[in-house]
């Protein structure tokens, strides 16, 4: 019997691998003009509503908090009252318009749509590769309502603080506000939103407009108005902006180009523990003393993720250790999320005793780990074969860690389980700093630090919820008729802490927001404030 079944299972898996490459191989003859003529052409109102049911019976069937904000009656309705406005033909763009208005009402931040953009050809693309768009060097910021340039990684630091008018043809308040309607956050908070839109809208535009060859803005300096034109220019090339070379730009040499390498090994080397991000030259972890005698340690963590975690934090902490600092501020502005198992670990520097990071994560699905990986979009045939043979053992691996309790499935996490404190953790007073685009990760080590009274807060509402949030594992689906694109997490992950009313985050104990007056001036209000607060005494 037992060899029996082997056979079975061996030729199970002889006809799938067959399949896989039968597969790969129809869809690789799917010519990029087809896939491009897809999408841009108008889907009947019958493929529509199959994308919409498409779409409502995977989170339905996948999400474990679906229904935590709006009733399942409720949301019911406004599905059916999506496929009623849904009575005409139309294109992959405007449905997906329509699409995100409705799933936006589950208030889940992780719940993501992305409308199908353009594909290029093996020739288009390695064209491409070579080539930079200038406008994506840009980083954008809403304060006050209005679209500012905040920086460029480009050499043009002439433009960093204007004001931006028009994108194209339209205005920018008109596509902030468009954006912000497609975006969604966890509950009821709102300050995720100018933060999401600023931090993503090259991404946004990108996905709006498509490709382009060129971009005009309209720009404001002071009481001064003006075009800038962003275009495709070789990688590599050093751009020279300022008031008289306004666009020339001139091919690096031989020596610049080998003396930039080496700076950039040696940060990458350098930055094997602090996380280097090469496209953005900066690491995410930084760590450095202000003030006299290092009275004050300051740790900024941009996101968490890359880079050997926990042999920074070992070497920091035994710095500050060493360094007898009374306090330490904690920036994670903008930080929009990423490991659990790194928010764990920094937090065993700051409990001053025994703790359960998080509670078991809330599973609909007995098996989130294969379905996640399962759901990716296959970037080739190896890639297809790697993850074929995984499904056994990540089948094994959920079997292990999904168990049901009552009525529900809680998937196992090793960060529940009760930890102690690090041996030189810091017993000091602790400021942490947050704004609207502190997400995800960021909220969960809040929520710790808040609930136990272990710091003190500076800044704005977080973007994530204090009572957890829908992550973790992430499913991906791809409607089949306008190929609009949806990712969903399949773990509801949360601290043992909770308030109410639900639906907001972590609120700072002092309330400081920016304004683009304090950019201009480069001032960090909230970092003067706990400065000035550490200074006083208080």
């Amino acid at each position: 019997m037992l060899l029996n079944n082997r056979n079975s299972s061996f030729d199970f898996m002889k006809y799938i691998i067959s399949a896989c490459i039968v597969y790969l191989c129809f869809t690789s003859c799917v010519g990029v003009k087809q896939y491009n003529a897809q999408i841009s052409s108008l889907h009947s109102v019958e493929e529509l509503h199959q994308d919409v049911d498409k779409a409502y019976s995977q989170l339905q069937k996948f999400h474990p908090r679906l229904n935590q904000y709006i009733s399942r009656a409720a949301l019911d309705s406004k599905i059916n009252a999506l496929k009623n406005e849904i009575n005409h033909p139309m294109p992959s763009n405007e449905f997906y318009e329509r699409l995100a208005l409705v799933l936006k009402e589950i208030r889940q931040g992780h719940l993501m749509l992305r409308p199908p953009t353009q594909r290029f050809s093996r020739a288009q693309l390695k064209v491409l590769r070579k080539m930079k768009f200038e406008f994506n060097d840009l980083d954008f910021e809403v304060l006050d309502k209005k679209l500012w340039i905040k920086s460029t990684m480009g050499h043009d630091s002439t433009i960093v603080g204007d004001q931006v008018l028009t994108v194209g043809k339209e205005t920018a308040g008109k596509l902030v506000n468009k954006y912000k309607a497609l975006s969604t956050s966890d509950g009821f908070n709102s300050t995720y939103y100018d933060r999401y839109v600023g931090r993503n809208f090259t991404n946004f535009y990108y996905s709006d407009k498509g490709y382009r060859d060129s971009l005009m803005l309209l720009l404001k300096k002071g009481d001064s108005v003006y075009f800038q034109k962003f275009k495709w220019i070789k990688k590599g090339r050093i751009i020279q902006r300022d008031s008289a070379t306004i666009g020339e730009s001139k091919t690096p040499t031989k020596a610049e180009k080998l003396a930039y390498k080496a700076k950039q090994k040696s940060k990458k080397k350098a930055g094997r523990s602090r996380g280097y991000v090469p496209s953005r030259d900066y690491y995410l972890r930084n760590f450095e003393f202000i003030g006299e005698n290092n009275s004050v340690a300051y740790l900024k963590i941009r996101a968490f993720g890359d880079g050997n975690q926990r042999k920074f934090y070992r070497e920091t902490f035994a710095k500050i250790d060493s360094a007898k600092s009374a306090n330490l501020i904690i920036d994670i502005r903008d930080n929009g999320g990423g490991s659990i198992d790194e928010i764990e670990n920094l937090y065993a520097y700051l409990a001053l005793k025994p703790f359960n990071f998080v509670n078991d994560a809330e599973a609909l699905t007995k098996t989130p780990a294969t379905k996640a990986t399962t759901s990716l979009e296959y970037s080739g045939f190896i890639d297809a074969t790697i993850r074929l043979f995984s499904i056994p053992g990540l089948l094994i691996y959920d079997l292990f860690h999904v168990k049901k309790k009552g009525e529900k499935r809680y998937y196992k996490l090793s960060n529940s389980k009760l930890k102690k404190p690090k041996e030189n953790n810091f017993n000091g007073k602790i400021y942490v700093l947050i704004n609207g685009y502190s997400f995800s990760a960021s909220s969960i080590l809040s929520t710790n630090l808040q609930a136990t009274n272990r710091a003190i807060f500076v800044g704005e509402e977080t973007g994530g919820g204090y009572n957890g949030t829908v992550a973790g594992q992430s499913k991906y689906v791809t409607l089949p008729n306008s190929k609009v694109r949806m990712k969903f997490g399949l773990l509801h992950i949360e601290s043992p802490f909770h308030t109410d009313p639900i639906g907001y985050g972590i609120k700072p104990d002092v309330q400081i927001i920016p304004t683009q007056k304090d950019r201009l001036q480069k001032r960090d209000p909230e970092l003067e404030w706990v400065l000035n607060n550490i200074r006083e005494g208080n």
